[in-house]
């Protein structure tokens, strides 16, 4: 069982920011623990809120840590292309990109393993041959990389900002204006850790916007390019400018485009320098059904 010994400069907090600041366990893990009395202060259970004292003893119990055994699944994917070095596929929406708590069948990474021969091994088991996501309910592009040297060098052009990675998306309202840049720094979202958000102390996130298509109902559909790549980044950066993304269960409204399987927002072009020859690549898919359909309905209704 870790233990921790209170010092002077933790004494005074709350005892869950305490055993935070002086372990590598996530708060939210740590409050679960309390609530669960795995969290023992010289002995005795006490309260998240509970002040700590310099030389309290803090002794906690951590859970088994669960090894997910990840296998190969016989899953139908649109392989756009693939050779020695890299693989582009075209994810469906629904798709988780690798598996993790409470996913550890059904996704991309499941199917890649038994529809492609090799994959990098820079991110672990979980994660193989996976260079970069995109959200479960977002549909569209993302490269593979199938050695650890092609994984480096798109990792590395990902971290240049050299990628070209362009989205399509239907948003709330009317833009106001055609074309747009925003520059917002996005973090975790203080009041809820599903979400992420517009914050001070976040990470630099630059999306530039252009507005394909104006419709009478009070949507636009707009083309969306990445600078950064942040979690969330498209639909936060939308829902902080008062244009949540259509569909959008965590950033938008209640009322909104219907039927839906999650927001509309389709990586629809993507674009890099293959790693072994140096030729520029670039590859285009078309939206899905359901959000081309979406797009039939509100230009019948103009």
């Amino acid at each position: 069982m870790p233990k921790i010994s209170i010092n002077k400069e933790n004494a005074g907090l709350r005892l869950d920011k305490a055993v935070a600041n002086m372990s590598e366990v996530s708060r939210t893990l740590i409050n679960d623990l309390i609530k669960e009395g795995k969290i023992l202060v010289n002995g005795e259970q006490k309260k998240a809120k509970y002040a700590v004292k310099e030389n309290d003893q803090i002794d906690y119990e951590l859970p088994e840590v669960e090894v997910l055994d990840i296998q190969a699944e016989d899953i139908p994917l649109d392989i756009v292309y693939q050779d020695a070095d890299v693989a582009v596929v075209n994810k469906p929406q629904g798709m988780v990109v690798h598996p993790s708590a409470g996913h550890a069948s059904g996704t991309l990474v499941n199917a890649l393993m038994y529809q492609v021969k090799d994959l990098s091994s820079i991110n672990g088991v979980i994660r193989p041959g996976i260079v970069h996501r995109i959200d479960k309910d977002t549909s569209g592009l993302l490269m593979i990389a199938k050695n650890d040297m092609a994984h480096e060098a798109l990792a590395c052009q990902l971290k240049a900002k050299s990628n070209q990675r362009r989205y399509l998306a239907i948003v709330h309202g009317n833009l106001p204006n055609d074309k747009g840049t925003i520059e917002a720094p996005i973090g975790r979202n203080k009041k809820d850790r599903k979400k992420q958000a517009v914050v001070a102390d976040g990470k630099p996130a630059i999306t530039h916007f252009e507005v394909l298509e104006r419709f009478e109902s009070g949507y636009n559909l707009v083309a969306l390019q990445l600078e950064t790549g942040r979690t969330h980044q498209i639909r936060v950066h939308m829902a902080y400018i008062g244009h949540p993304l259509a569909g959008d269960p965590l950033y938008g409204p209640r009322k909104t485009l219907t039927p839906n399987a999650g927001q509309f927002l389709h990586a629809e072009t993507l674009g890099f320098v293959h790693p072994s020859t140096g030729e520029e690549m670039a590859f285009q898919v078309d939206v899905p059904e359901i959000f081309e359909k979406q797009l039939e309905g509100l230009r019948n209704l103009d």
